[in-house]
């Protein structure tokens, strides 16, 4: 199938319907020339509410981190975003829940290989990070994190940008000073159509 289908099948999917706290509607956004993925993990409540992807301070500090503006963050034509489970999963004690484990078997192998002109992928959190690094990854996230430089120039691995993890930030300042800076040149590099580090496209 070709994206618009498989894309039209994804906003229409109910697989997880008895499972969740609430009318499935997926979260995602997809084209066929998108240079950026940016694989997150599931819509927080906000997100459900609006259909937009990362429309809450997670979002607000990803893409400070990525220094892209709504404009360009928000482009399809570059930016594909989807997460690992893509409707919003409910909460349990003021917490989001993981996302739904039968959302990216499902959909992921379908969809990622009618985006072939993708770069690279930033893997936010640790459920992308196991699902597309699988034995690769490192012990922890943080570790996992601190290995970017091992998956470039395909992949690389963030913490979630959600403000639960500002201590984390705090405590491992290397975030800002070596990874960030990484980082936005290859944002900036694929955006701009040179590849990502070490590649030739």
């Amino acid at each position: 199938m070709d994206l618009p289908s498989l894309v039209r099948d994804a906003l229409a999917c109910r697989h997880c319907a008895a499972h969740l706290p609430h009318q499935p509607r997926p979260v995602l956004r997809l084209s066929a020339t998108a240079r950026l993925l940016i694989i997150g993990q599931a819509p927080g409540r906000r997100v459900h509410e609006s259909g937009v992807p990362w429309t809450d301070p997670s979002g607000e500090r990803l893409r400070h981190w990525l220094q892209l503006p709504p404009e360009r963050f928000y482009n399809p034509a570059r930016v594909a975003i989807l997460p690992m489970g893509m409707c919003y999963p409910g909460t349990v004690n003021g917490a989001d829940l993981p996302p739904r484990r039968e959302c990216a078997p499902l959909w992921h192998p379908r969809l990622l290989p009618v985006m072939p002109q993708v770069r690279l992928t930033l893997l936010v959190g640790s459920y992308a990070q196991a699902f597309h690094l699988g034995t690769r990854c490192q012990a922890t996230l943080g570790a996992t994190v601190r290995a970017f430089r091992d998956y470039l120039p395909r992949f690389l691995p963030l913490p979630h940008p959600s403000w639960r993890n500002s201590g984390w930030l705090a405590r491992n300042p290397w975030f800002e000073t070596d990874l960030l800076p990484v980082l936005r040149a290859q944002v900036c590099a694929v955006l701009r159509g040179r590849g990502g580090a070490g590649s030739s496209g």
